[in-house]
């Protein structure tokens, strides 16, 4: 079987949460993993921990992970990214160009760079929908409490359902502008929110909802 279609029956198996799918991939890959990660630090057990992290690592980002992306190229893109913050809490440099998987200095495919930027931004968009939900929950209790039951409903038909504000109006009994009001007020909330946790650093998904 190529090794691209060997790829993705294994991560079919374990997303469906097969244990001797995630056995066989840690047999595959943990060997070379470590003997990546060690040839850098020279630090075994330092190396087993960014292998552990990096297969937790791969375990996080597996609902986003692309299945035209080399399995190989994922798994250590995320380990040169877990590598990199190792040394740089050491205090030493990291490489200026990623090591390859058979432990050689050249420079790897492209592909590799690209798993990286995926790893990246899962672990953005991941700090996004905490703060979403945190948001939104604490929104939907005090509408509950205060009675609110239109903005609760506006809000569902809104951002849950994708109605239309002249939809949701109609739906409503109230005008366009009553809508637009609410929708407004809760994306300022997302804001702020975001704001206060995340700082600068995020591509908010409430953008496309304004």
């Amino acid at each position: 079987m190529p090794a691209d279609e060997s790829d993705k029956l294994l991560v079919a198996r374990i997303r469906r949460q097969e244990p001797a799918a995630w056995q066989e991939c840690i047999d595959r890959f943990e060997g070379r993993l470590l003997a990546f990660a060690d040839s850098r630090l020279r630090d075994r057990a330092a190396a087993e921990d960014v292998v552990q992290e990096t297969l937790l690592g791969f375990l996080t980002a597996l609902p986003n992970y692309d299945d035209q992306t080399p399995l190989e190229n994922f798994l250590f893109a995320i380990a040169a990214h877990k590598l990199t913050d190792v040394l740089r809490k050491l205090g030493r440099r990291p490489p200026l160009s990623p090591i390859a998987s058979d432990g050689s200095g050249t420079e790897p495919p492209a592909r590799t760079r690209v798993a990286s930027s995926l790893v990246r931004s899962h672990e953005r968009k991941s700090r996004e929908q905490v703060v979403v939900a945190d948001c939104l929950r604490s929104l939907i209790h005090s509408w509950i409490e205060r009675g609110e039951y239109e903005r609760l409903r506006c809000i569902e038909l809104l951002f849950v359902l994708g109605h239309p504000n002249k939809d949701v109006a109609v739906r409503l009994n109230i005008s366009e502008q009553a809508v637009a009001n609410h929708k407004h007020f809760v994306v300022q909330k997302l804001r702020d929110a975001a704001q206060r946790t995340l700082g600068g650093d995020f591509e908010f998904a409430v953008v496309g909802l304004e």
